[in-house]
């Protein structure tokens, strides 16, 4: 199982470094299966137990790009997995530039999550898969370092997750247009994580808030 934390804007470098002590004494060896995206201020140069991933990124090496992370910077902190497509960075963006950040990132190998999620008035219109195979049109899914991310814009923060029966549509759904791992994200917690990781084809998760806390994290991955 995929066990990912998106910190969000959480945490400072001294805070993560903190964090990422306790990850990998809990975990005592190296695991690619557990991903965690700090803010990019806190990216630990030290070697870790567990793949340390970026939120953003610019899709360029270096340049005139001002506010923005290239490669050359994410090198420096040896990161070679990249988050793409979260709502939260979605409404700051278009299609276009969502397709450009994930052409780069598999020119140049990255491992990368890819978000995608409806919101409350598209699922109320009953057009949800129609909208997620469009939001997927747009990218490679035979890409072998791909892992898709469901997370449905009404449970990201809310502290709701959604129904068990419409996620296990849609990962049935996903999962007949890919062959990439599949997780969960939306309100994941100790008290449904276990019930969301025996749904057919989820094969992990991507928490947020409930991974803000190291031990919180540690108790969701070792169940």
């Amino acid at each position: 199982m995929i066990f990912a934390a998106n910190l969000k804007c959480n945490h400072t470098r001294s805070s993560f470094r903190i964090y990422a002590d306790a990850l990998n004494k809990a975990m005592g060896r190296k695991c690619d299966d557990i991903i965690v995206f700090p803010p990019s201020v806190a990216f630990l140069e030290n070697k870790v137990n567990f793949v340390q991933g970026t939120q953003n990124f610019y899709p360029c090496i270096k340049g005139s790009f001002t506010g923005e992370l290239g490669k050359e910077q994410l090198d420096e902190f040896g990161i070679g997995c990249v988050l793409i497509g979260h709502s939260e960075r979605r409404v700051l963006g278009d299609d276009s530039l969502i397709k450009f950040k994930f052409d780069f990132a598999k020119e140049h190998d990255y491992k990368i999550v890819f978000c995608i999620g409806e919101d409350l008035k598209t699922k109320n219109s009953a057009k949800t898969l129609e909208f997620l195979e469009k939001q997927l049109q747009i990218i490679d899914l035979k890409y072998e370092k791909l892992i898709i991310a469901y997370e449905p814009i009404y449970s990201i923060g809310t502290g709701v997750s959604a129904d068990f029966n419409d996620i296990s549509k849609v990962l049935e759904f996903l999962a007949t247009l890919t062959k990439v791992p599949l997780l969960y994200g939306g309100s994941v917690n100790e008290t449904n994580i276990k019930d969301i990781l025996t749904i057919k084809h989820c094969k992990g998760v991507l928490i947020g808030s409930a991974a803000l806390k190291v031990e919180n994290f540690i108790k969701l991955i070792k169940g």
